[in-house]
């Protein structure tokens, strides 16, 4: 299968690509992304060869109708990865919450969060091309929270691999700073950023784009990638696990094969709706995407007005940190799919030099033919968490986002999967003070309230941070991030 690029092609780049080219340098022609230049077609027959298949049986099949050129062998090595997750026979646990409303439990692999899921196995087939190659990669990470500590722990000790992981200094959980910064490998480093995570986002599409950062680079024979969705070695495992938590529905017997359902995702930078997007065009039965925002609620207002405003938007930090997000990289892939190369690059034009893009009313109206979207408030997370945890479920309050959306969009009485993209212990005050009213608890202090609440074990992953020296302490200013990067190499 070929790549091509979302902004049409420069004169600098070929007109397409091959899977190893487009995950070693993700960014396209004027700043665009890679995308597959055809889908393939599954369809019920796929589904049904599947309806007793292992994940990684699916994750195989799937993967070789992609037909990338990756050998076999190091595919099977990079999913057997997920055999070290909680239940290697069922990496992706759907559990039912009460009639036609199912949870997709993303989290259970090493650093608990749902990017496990892709990076694990693109981990090892970075680093298997860069082996194979006799090639060094400088891999940059721009993190939400939640990606950074999972490209950490699949990169870490690789050979031929270097990773700088950048987030905002202020803008994640305890728990998600301390799977970062008490890394020791030496071929990580770690980096604060005094800013958002756009501006971390930002940082990281400029250096991939930077000609000048590229030549410095060569002249110490290193190439330049990135582990964010940007890259569609992130992006090709997220399509995976929608199939599968299809086919639970089936196998528990709430959804009839062929019949549709609904995907809810907690929605940041739009990778994992998107992989849902793609698993719907392959042929899985879907009756729409529900997009659940927090209240950095820009991707609500794209999909009910057709208008992206970045213009008088701030960031808001919010109880769901790896959601706060305006810039969302991934919509346009969507944007390509749905209205081609010419119009992504005009919208995308727009959203750089103005901050604001709108389509016209037949954009829109295709673009909600597919998406509905609704927002949640902090305050209203918490009523869902407390509500749930009642009812006998704990969830993190992204996942508590999606129970607004499902409440506001789901108006068909089928089968609803909302994903569940972190374990609670990666925002326990949060949850604590959902569950008990406690305020301003520390990490360690609010894991222990859950537990005894919710009479469930810490992780001993999670709990052990909290001994563990800090390596990386270096919070800079956006301006000295190139500088810092040199540095370390």
């Amino acid at each position: 299968m070929k790549f091509i690029q979302t902004r049409g092609c420069d004169e600098n780049r070929p007109q397409s690509v091959t899977f190893s080219q487009a995950i070693l340098s993700p960014i396209a022609s004027f700043g665009g992304l890679y995308i597959p230049q055809n889908l393939p077609k599954l369809g019920i027959g796929f589904l049904n060869k599947h309806l007793n298949s292992s994940y990684k049986e699916l994750a195989s099949d799937m993967l070789s109708r992609f037909e990338i050129d990756i050998e076999k062998s190091v595919v099977d090595e990079a999913l057997s990865l997920y055999d070290n997750f909680d239940d290697s026979k069922n990496p992706v646990p759907v559990i039912k919450i009460k009639e036609n409303l199912f949870v997709s439990e993303l989290y259970h692999g090493p650093t608990r969060a749902f990017k496990d899921m892709a990076l694990q196995p693109f981990g090892h087939i970075l680093s298997s091309i860069a082996q194979k190659r006799d090639e060094n990669y400088l891999i940059l990470v721009a993190t939400s929270g939640d990606t950074g500590p999972a490209a950490l722990e699949t990169f870490k000790n690789k050979k031929n691999i270097q990773v700088v992981c950048m987030y905002p200094a202020n803008g994640t959980s305890d728990v998600q700073r301390l799977q970062m910064v008490t890394e020791d490998a030496p071929n990580l480093k770690v980096i604060g950023i005094k800013g958002n995570f756009d501006d971390a986002q930002s940082a990281l599409k400029n250096l991939l784009s930077s000609k000048s950062f590229e030549k410095t680079l060569k002249e110490k024979n290193i190439s330049l990638s990135a582990a964010n969705s940007v890259n569609f070695g992130r992006i090709i495992f997220q399509i995976i696990y929608h199939i599968h938590n299809y086919l639970e529905l089936v196998r528990q017997g709430s959804t009839k094969m062929g019949d549709n359902a609904y995907i809810n995702v907690p929605s940041g930078n739009f990778g994992n709706v998107l992989g849902a997007y793609y698993a719907m065009k392959m042929g899985l039965p879907v009756e729409k995407l529900i997009i659940a925002s927090n209240e950095n609620n820009i991707l609500t207002r794209l999909i009910q007005t057709g208008i992206y405003d970045m213009r008088k938007t701030e960031l808001i930090l919010t109880t769901s940190p790896a959601m706060d997000i305006l810039k969302s990289s991934n919509v346009e892939r969507i944007l390509f799919d749905l209205y081609g190369a010419r119009r992504t690059k005009e919208l995308m034009h727009d959203l750089d030099t103005k901050k604001v893009y709108k389509l016209t009313s037949q954009e829109l109206l295709k673009l909600q033919e597919i998406f509905v979207a609704d927002y949640s408030s902090d305050e209203e997370g918490k009523e869902y968490i407390k509500n749930n945890f009642k009812d006998g479920y704990l969830m993190d309050p992204h996942t508590a986002t999606c129970f607004k959306a499902y409440k506001t969009c789901a108006s068909k009485n089928i089968d609803t999967i909302i994903y569940s993209t972190a374990e609670w212990t990666k925002f326990s005050p949060v949850i604590a003070s959902a569950l008990t009213g406690e305020k301003n608890a520390q990490d360690i202090v609010a894991l222990e309230t859950i537990s005894k609440e919710a009479k469930v074990e810490i992780p001993f992953m999670i709990k052990e941070l909290f001994s563990k020296t800090i390596i990386h302490e270096d919070v800079v200013e956006k301006n000295t991030i190139e500088k810092e990067i040199l540095d370390f190499l």
